[in-house]
């Protein structure tokens, strides 16, 4: 019979732990965000051409050839799967405005912040896990230089401002992969094909789905230095930081989307209701 409670016990006490170690965590995060914040306001050491301009080039030019092929995929596919249906119903050049605008609006943000999560911030986790275990930022820090401003604002800026970027060339890739399937394998009408598109799709409906990958660029950047920044030590350590940014980057990603789908809808409503005019 004692078994039981001492059981439960030690249950509960597990579980306590691991919320206290998840709720440190998360403190040890807003304070890593609160330095990266502060470090903006000192240009002077992060805005040089081998800091910031060597990160835009990596994270954003190396990236739009994966980027580019991904997004015409993903249209191509759509364009497999929803000609049949649509063909069985007669309206088939209708779907040139389903195909984009999933991916304007959710698709193509979405897989270019998971392409540049796995690429870019796997990347990142692991070079800056490897400067603490050789205990690089530890000699940063001896001579008086603030690893944050050098090391982690410059890779946080360069995924903010190049991700919508990379959005934009997967959209695009994404339309003409799907442009090319209908129109073009099964012969439907490009002139209905366009007009439908342009009745879909909105100018709005693009700046939501850009809108929507600063934000996935901003947590991918947070995410993949502060567990570069705070991984155990040795290859394993490194290797398990590396594992667990993608992974929270993957899971930010998703709950971002599901909560700025639903805040940029009701906005995209509101607006639409009165002047949809000007948004087209």
């Amino acid at each position: 019979m004692l078994s039981l409670p001492f059981t439960l016990i030690r249950l509960v006490a597990l579980l306590g732990n691991h919320v206290l170690h998840a709720v440190a965590g998360f403190g040890r995060f807003c304070t890593f965000t609160r330095d990266v914040a502060a470090g903006l306001g000192h240009p002077k050491v992060w805005l040089r051409r081998e800091r910031l301009g060597r990160q835009l080039f990596e994270v954003g030019t190396l990236s739009i050839p994966v980027l580019a092929i991904t997004g015409a995929f993903i249209g191509m596919t759509l364009a497999f799967e929803g000609y049949r249906q649509f063909q069985a119903i007669g309206q088939e050049g209708r779907l040139g405005g389903v195909i984009n605008l999933s991916i304007v609006k959710q698709l193509g943000p979405v897989l270019a912040a998971v392409m540049l999560a796995g690429r870019v911030g796997c990347a990142l986790t692991a070079e800056l896990g490897s400067m603490r275990v050789t205990e690089q930022l530890d000699a940063m820090r001896a001579m008086a230089t603030d690893p944050v401003k050098v090391l982690v604002v410059p890779r946080v800026l360069a995924c903010v401002l190049m991700i919508p970027i990379l959005t934009v060339v997967s959209n695009g890739c994404g339309v003409i992969g799907g442009w090319l399937i209908v129109t073009r394998l099964y012969k439907a009408d490009p002139a209905m094909y366009v007009r439908y598109s342009e009745q879909f799709v909105y100018g709005i409906d693009i700046a939501n789905g850009l809108i929507k990958s600063v934000f996935f660029g901003l947590a991918i950047g947070l995410i993949s230095c502060y567990k570069g920044f705070n991984c155990r030590p040795g290859a394993e350590g490194v290797g398990s930081a590396t594992t667990e940014s993608f992974v929270t980057s993957f899971m930010a990603i998703i709950i971002q989307g599901v909560v700025l789908a639903k805040l940029l809808n009701d906005i995209t409503y509101w607006m639409l209701g009165g002047v949809a005019s000007v948004f087209k």
